[in-house]
């Protein structure tokens, strides 16, 4: 499933009525769903996340900038947060199934579209960005809205798309900035302190911007140490205590042993001159490239808190910034009481997290992926100062519709095979009895990895856990989509047939859907296939008080690949493509042919331990 996020800011956040109109746009495209609305007074600002299909969200983007541009009026604006236009920035970020380059398309088509259709300057950032010096949003906002009738005039910074002149309609609408960007967390680390310094502390030393470099502190708190400087002849390094004569010495230092360039780096995270650095303070760098942290009060929470926006958390990550603050503040004497995520978060940032900390205590990670979610919940303490529900809180997870087959209890699903419909049928239960078979593999491999003894094992059957997970998730899918497999036959049968056109294409869609209804359970055949082989290692391996749950496994999987196979061959019937047919019929002579063995290999060897 392809999911994006956009997450517009408005300029406006005290008239409800207004955001509503704007949010009612929004959802009026079908499948697009508003996650989170967030009005601030003070700012005049609001932020909407809302997540949908690529080419839905794309719409209701459109719809949510033309609908403010006609209720909210710049010239009359005022706020706290920096902004330049009604809709002041508008992001598309990735969440599942779409890359960034589709998500920069889709950025330059709205852009486009906003500029040509509703006459709004726009400039495109970040990974949109047209020119280096336009990827960072502060860089395209400088001046702001007062400032925007000289800047749409500047041939550097001549909009991307739209009207490159001040006009009554711009004076009201301001310009637009549109991009893509990875996902940004809003994450923030509690302490158990009130002292903001320290929060302060910690921040300086993870974000990507660093520091000054300050020495001879009175105890560990870093921030009460003197501030190092550059003087004449003397050009210390922040990293360590090399001191050059010439800031070039210290910049071949840095490129030398910190493999970094200190020149770029001043000038770009503190526009310093670096031929002009007499008195200027040493800046050492932060822990984090993809890391913004600030230190803060809450006087709700009655403490401090580490503020951390994660900009790409594939590159790092949430355990990343939580490991490293808790080294911090235990050295200062301080605790890491727990955290919170602020809006939403990817499924996939927690999932990551959690399989960090199973790891980090020798725990398999081949277990249902709720559990794996709840341990990373537990771990970053993310109930320690609000509420955290996986279900409201993260995107882009697993999402199984409520009608499905999968979330009907075992006593209404065996009900509803009973009756008189051919759906469900042989094909849905040969795929669950192959998600069963994973899972008996799974739990097998669990009981025997992780505990005393089990060094020799952990290597083989810890993997084998992992793979039967994925087994189980693929083929508790299977379940569902062999019953709607026949449907696109169905659909194709329908079609119009008054002429010769229309009979052909009708045919051609038949087949198509036939093929379709072939490959569904030709695919749980094949996974079982797989599932067999991860009983064989689960019954040599495993505890022997689990070994007779290892020759279930091989039994369940074993009917999916033979119920698997027996609707391969009642739907190759009407299959016109011969030589498909032949090349299906012989992968599920192979099939049934080797891992019969492969399962009595199994039995053999599962007996034989039970004995």
């Amino acid at each position: 499933m392809e999911l994006v996020e956009c997450v517009p800011n408005f300029s406006e956040g005290r008239d409800r009525k207004i955001i509503d109109e704007i949010t009612g746009e929004i959802e009026s495209v079908d499948d697009v769903e508003v996650k989170d609305v967030d009005m601030g007074e003070d700012t005049n600002r609001t932020v909407v996340t809302f997540v949908g299909p690529p080419e839905r969200v794309k719409r209701s983007a459109f719809k949510a900038i033309k609908k403010a541009s006609e209720l909210i009026d710049m010239s009359k604006h005022q706020g706290s947060h920096p902004r330049m236009g009604a809709t002041d920035v508008c992001p598309f970020v990735p969440v599942t199934g779409i890359t960034m380059d589709e998500c920069v398309e889709i950025a330059r088509e709205l852009g486009e579209k906003v500029g040509e259709d509703l006459e709004i300057p726009v400039y495109l950032y970040e990974e949109a960005a047209t020119e280096e010096k336009r990827k960072n949003l502060a860089s395209v906002r400088s001046g702001q809205y007062e400032a925007l009738d000289e800047k749409l005039v500047d041939p550097e910074w001549k909009p991307d798309f739209g009207p490159a002149k001040w006009n009554p309609q711009v004076a009201k609408t301001g310009a637009t900035v549109i991009g893509a960007r990875e996902f940004l967390i809003a994450y923030n680390i509690d302490l158990n302190t009130k002292n903001k310094k320290i929060a302060w502390d910690i921040a300086l030393e993870m974000r990507r911007r660093g520091r000054a470099k300050r020495k001879n502190s009175p105890d560990k708190h870093y921030w009460k140490g003197k501030i190092v400087r550059y003087r004449e002849d003397e050009f210390p390094c922040g990293e360590c205590d090399f001191v050059g004569d010439t800031f070039e010495e210290v910049h071949e230092h840095t490129l030398g042993v910190h493999d970094y360039d200190l020149k770029e780096f001043l000038e770009e995270q503190y526009d310093y001159d670096v031929s002009d650095l007499e008195g200027k303070a040493v800046k050492q760098r932060g822990e984090f490239d993809h890391c913004k942290a600030i230190g803060w009060y809450v006087d709700e929470y009655e403490r401090a808190q580490i503020s951390v926006n994660l900009t790409n958390y594939k590159e790092t990550s949430l355990h990343d910034v939580f490991e490293f603050a808790r080294d911090r503040a235990n050295r200062m004497g301080v605790r890491v009481t727990g955290s919170e995520i602020v809006g939403l978060a990817p499924y996939e940032a927690l999932k990551q997290t959690g399989e960090f900390y199973l790891e980090k205590m020798n725990m398999p990670t081949g277990v249902p992926e709720r559990d794996i979610i709840e341990t990373a919940i537990q771990s970053l303490g993310l109930r320690d100062v609000a509420e955290f529900d996986p279900e409201e809180k993260l995107i882009g997870g697993p999402v199984t519709p409520e009608e499905s087959l999968v979330e009907m209890n075992v006593n209404d699903f065996v009900h509803e095979v009973s009756r008189d419909s051919s759906t469900p049928g042989g094909g849905s239960i040969a795929a669950l009895s192959g998600s069963l078979g994973a899972a008996l593999s799974s739990m097998v491999s669990n009981l025997s990895t992780g505990g005393r003894g089990t060094e020799e094992v952990d290597p083989i059957l810890m993997p084998v856990a992992d793979e039967a997970q994925e087994l189980k998730r693929d083929l508790l899918s299977a379940v569902d989509e062999d019953t709607n497999a026949f449907d696109k036959y169905m659909e194709a049968k329908k079609m119009p047939r008054s002429t010769e056109e229309e009979r052909k294409k009708r045919k051609e869609a038949m087949e198509k859907g036939l093929k379709h209804a072939v490959e569904v359970p030709m695919e749980t055949a094949r996974k079982s296939a797989k599932v067999i082989e991860l009983a064989e290692k689960a019954a040599e391996h495993g505890k022997k008080g689990a070994v007779s749950d290892a020759l279930v496994s091989a039994q369940m999987a074993y009917s999916g690949i033979i119920g698997g196979i027996a609707n391969v061959k009642i739907n190759l019937g009407d299959v016109e493509d011969e030589q498909y047919v032949e090349k299906m019929l012989d992968e599920c002579r192979r099939l049934k042919e080797e891992y019969r063995k492969k399962k009595d290999k199994v039995v053999e060897m599962a007996e034989e331990r039970l004995d």
